[in-house]
């Protein structure tokens, strides 16, 4: 089965999020996905807060950017969510917004570099192991977690171009892949994933997580087209769905049909009705969608 979820915005002040979750629960829906947007709010806090207003809910965290995190930090609180809520917790690490990582001071010099180390790792050290390394710039002396998760965890990378998404198969455990992402465009970078993991030698299992720009409603197309062009790919077709459930449910299909494990609909920035939109994707998209 397809797994399907929704995303909460994160120009949504956080005090809605509390509403939002709990209705994602009450309605059935599987997924609810955060943002750690510059400056906006923070991944792991707003993750924590609705897993702990919800009993049952998946939450993942897309993504959160490796240059403004010291790994080790971003071990604990991934190790901290998974003891607390075992199962329920997806977080995905990534370059993050170059801009926005200059506007702190912590822009990379080479994002690849920092990414590759940044998950071998956190992954080393979600996986209970005690690390030493001296990178260019992940550097841990003896570092391992009094905590570590009481089972697998798997890390995601969040990838557009071709060198990362290489990069996501050979050292993360499965690739979000953001709004905008065509089937066409999804099969070109499944077979990049792939070369990576063969370069790698892996044949464990691989998560792919697409968001898709959802929007449906009287205007619904106009909103669409307003929030494709804001976004630079009004050019690049099945980019987004307007329409109704049948249309949404049918643009789901075709991203599972091209590899895709889960789909997540991402509202426009200027959704005027945010829990409609969550009963919308649980109670109308859902169950056309196998």
């Amino acid at each position: 089965m397809t797994e399907l979820g929704a995303v909460f915005r994160p120009q949504l002040p956080p005090e809605r999020l509390r509403a939002l979750a709990r209705l994602a629960e009450e309605t059935g829906l599987e997924q609810l996905w955060l943002w750690e947007d510059c400056f906006l709010e923070g991944g792991i806090s707003t993750a924590a807060a609705a897993l702990a207003w919800t009993e049952r809910l998946h939450v993942g965290v897309g993504l959160l950017p490796v240059p403004l995190r010291n790994v080790a930090v971003t071990a604990m609180e991934i190790a901290a969510l998974n003891r607390m809520f075992p199962g329920r917790a997806t977080v995905t690490v990534g370059h993050g917004v170059q801009d926005w990582m200059g506007q702190v001071g912590a822009r990379a010099a080479s994002p690849l570099t920092l990414l590759r180390e940044h998950l071998v790792a956190l992954r080393a050290l979600l996986g209970g192991e005690r690390v030493t390394t001296e990178g260019r710039y992940v550097k841990l002396d003896d570092v391992a977690l009094d905590w570590p998760p009481a089972g697998p965890v798997p890390v995601l990378a969040g990838a557009t171009g071709p060198r990362t998404l290489r990069l996501s198969g050979e050292a993360a455990d499965g690739t979000l892949l953001t709004a905008g992402t065509s089937p066409e465009r999804l099969r070109t970078a499944l077979g990049l994933i792939e070369e990576g993991r063969k370069a790698a030698g892996r044949t464990d299992p691989h998560k792919v997580v697409v968001y898709l720009l959802a929007v449906t409603g009287a205007d619904a197309t106009a909103r669409l087209d307003a929030e494709l062009a804001v976004e630079g790919l009004t050019d690049v077709p099945e980019a987004g769905v307007a329409g109704d459930a049948g249309a949404v449910a049918k643009a789901v299909q075709r991203l599972a049909d091209a590899g895709a494990d889960s789909v997540i609909l991402q509202p426009t920035g200027d959704e005027p009705d945010p829990e409609g939109f969550v009963r919308f994707v649980a109670e109308e998209v859902r169950p056309l969608v196998p």
